[in-house]
């Protein structure tokens, strides 16, 4: 088992800067991949950006490149979304993810952060 806590959300204007925080215990080894998801009222949930664990590459979806990072802190187990240049299109609860590679359609889900941009 994984166990995914996130962290950070909150309530900023557009144009505000946020930053998520995701700590990872239990079988961590069994997990290679950590990520971010969202996903607003009505809506499916969308990917927003991974990172390899060993590494460290990572990935975007197109509506944040350029705006958020993922970063790692692997003495401390925890991935992070630095998000700038909010806008209120952002707004929804993120989730944090991990997986592994041989296995990307089962993943480990964290509890989800509620992040809110005000126009």
């Amino acid at each position: 088992q994984v166990q995914l806590v996130e962290s950070g959300g909150g309530l900023v204007q557009a144009g505000g800067s946020l930053r998520l925080s995701c700590a990872a215990s239990g079988r961590t080894f069994s997990v290679n991949h950590m990520g971010w998801f969202r996903q607003a009222p009505g809506k499916e949930r969308e990917f927003v950006a991974s990172i390899r664990w060993s590494g460290g590459s990572t990935s975007y979806a197109d509506s944040v490149k350029g705006r958020f990072t993922i970063s790692r802190d692997n003495a401390k187990n925890t991935v992070y979304l630095q998000m700038n240049s909010l806008k209120p299109e952002d707004t929804a609860v993120y989730y944090c993810a991990a997986w592994a590679t041989v296995r990307p359609e089962y993943k480990y889900w964290g509890q989800g952060t509620q992040v809110t941009v005000s126009s």
